[in-house]
């Protein structure tokens, strides 16, 4: 017998009684197929529906605020455009740079569209949120879906083309929308005089679906070749563009994102630029600051009541500081409101004085200069900054540089995880995300189910970049180190040896 490296090892046998008790067959296969449309709605992202419980919290315009906006993209979906050139365009692109209210414009209308009896479906894509939200898997299923509520006489087709194909949610979104929405409308010989409106928000947050097992390809070794986000985008783009212009579909599509590359590059190309209604950038000719100058006021007197302070508070010009300082981005005003209303630290008047005190860093132009210098000034109220960003690169589930921490879950774990993960002892996490409640969204102490939630994605955006986060940058290697050795400690603390062997070695016991 070869020499063994524990002489005094003694090995346990363990018996198993392994039975089958129940075989689950999984969701799509042929087995599985009751009811289709059960089915289909098992596979929809119902947190990107406007009205959904996921959005109770999300943006909408403020009253008698972006009231140009929302009725010219209302106007769009339910007039006839006198140029019988833009009769049969059903596509229309919302554009804008971070901050200036895309997301809240589209929920108020499509509350307009719901109570005009016009909204066909939505889909709210959002970084922060649940990953059917983020990326392209259910994007047509949810789409089809919410058509079939709309026109009850789809609902047969719908079934029966998920009948005939039980594979079809594994299919190329192509594929899936000829099947869930084009030839179910040809069935039942939809009108193209239906009016409809299929609104679809932030689809430049639209993560790539990658396509490999990155558990065997660490075993292999073998070269896996990412997909980009980008190409995502684009085949959701053009999947739409086809729709669009197939005779039998009646609805007009609207499409809100950021002017990014794969965008522009889309509804600038001459190929199909005639397939697209001119598109509505928000820029000055909407005249946000007016609509800002409403929001601040509005606000401001629910802080003097709040606080019984006496009006005026403030006085005029600092309304008209803040309002050239939000450089006609929304999310700066929303950002200052919840600072002073949520800040542990001063009265409203020393939260105000923080904020005006709070001077950009970044030198030559940038138009974010001055949110920049807010989220630098609510960083700097905390006991340590840098921690802080630590635990907000962690609860997104994003180190930069690297692979999502979280994407094997499926979701992002509720908050009290995040918590058992990366405090060192009770009360961590209220000493170091206490002075950000005007950042993310914290979920009551008792709550063990709702993640963190950052307010707007230009956070994430102001912490990745080195210039505009600036002293409180923490990089790729400060998180790798900061997460290990939270799993380091983890490990320590909670350890208990449980063994199959029982390594008896000789040490006078």
């Amino acid at each position: 017998m070869a020499a063994s490296f524990f002489p005094n090892a003694h090995m346990h046998q363990c018996s198993v009684d392994f039975k089958v008790h129940q075989v689950i067959t999984p969701p799509g296969s042929p087995a599985s197929i009751g009811d289709p449309l059960n089915d289909l709605a098992a596979r929809i992202a119902s947190g990107a529906l406007h009205d959904s419980d996921e959005r109770c919290d999300a943006p909408r315009c403020h009253p008698e605020t972006r009231v140009a906006v929302q009725g010219e993209v209302y106007s769009w979906i339910v007039d006839d455009d006198p140029d019988p050139a833009q009769k049969m365009v059903k596509i229309k692109w919302v554009t804008g740079p971070a901050g200036t209210g895309k997301t809240a414009i589209m929920g108020s209308v499509a509350d307009t569209c719901k109570q005009g009896g016009v909204l066909v479906a939505t889909f709210f894509f959002s970084a922060s949120a649940f990953p059917d939200r983020r990326r392209k898997t259910v994007f047509i299923p949810t789409l089809a879906y919410q058509i079939a509520q709309h026109l009850p006489e789809l609902k047969d087709p719908v079934a029966q083309a998920i009948r005939d194909n039980p594979l079809l949610f594994k299919k190329n979104l192509r594929v899936q929308m000829k099947e869930l929405i084009l030839t179910p409308l040809r069935r039942v010989a939809a009108g193209s005089e239906l009016l409809g409106a299929i609104l679809i928000d932030g689809l430049d947050e639209c993560e790539a679906e990658q396509y490999f097992d990155s558990r065997a390809s660490l075993c292999t070794g073998e070269s896996v070749v990412l997909r980009s986000k980008d190409e995502d985008q684009r085949e959701i783009l053009e999947v739409l563009l086809e729709l669009s212009l197939d005779p039998v579909f009646p609805f007009r599509i609207i499409i809100a994102s950021r002017p990014e590359r794969v965008f522009r590059e889309f509804f600038n190309n001459e190929s199909h630029k005639g397939s697209f209604a001119p598109p509505l950038v928000l820029d000055e000719r909407y005249n946000p600051d007016a609509d800002i100058a409403l929001f601040l006021q509005a606000k401001f007197r629910q802080i003097r009541r709040r606080y019984r302070l006496s009006s005026p508070w403030p006085s005029q010009h600092i309304l008209a500081i803040l309002l050239h300082q939000a450089s006609g981005q929304f999310i700066y005003a929303a950002t200052v409101i919840r600072y002073i209303m949520t800040s542990r630290h001063g009265t409203p008047q020393t939260r105000l004085d923080r904020v005006l005190q709070a001077k950009p860093t970044t030198p030559g132009p940038n138009p974010f200069s001055h949110l920049d210098a807010v989220y630098t000034e609510i960083l700097r109220s905390t006991p340590d900054p840098i921690l802080a960003v630590k635990w907000l690169w962690t609860m997104k589930g994003e180190i930069p540089d690297w692979y999502g921490l979280f994407s094997s879950m499926g979701s992002h774990p509720a908050a009290f995880l995040i918590n058992l993960l990366l405090q060192t002892e009770d009360g961590d996490a209220e000493h170091v995300l206490g002075d950000l409640h005007s950042l993310i969204n914290v979920p009551p102490s008792g709550d063990l189910e709702t993640p963190y939630r950052p307010y707007h994605k230009s956070l994430y955006d102001f912490l990745g970049s080195r210039d505009r986060c600036g002293s409180n940058y923490v990089g790729d290697s400060q998180c790798a180190e900061f997460l290990w050795l939270k799993f380091f400690n983890i490990c320590t603390r909670m350890y208990t040896p449980i063994m199959l062997y029982d390594f008896r070695v000789d040490s006078g016991y």
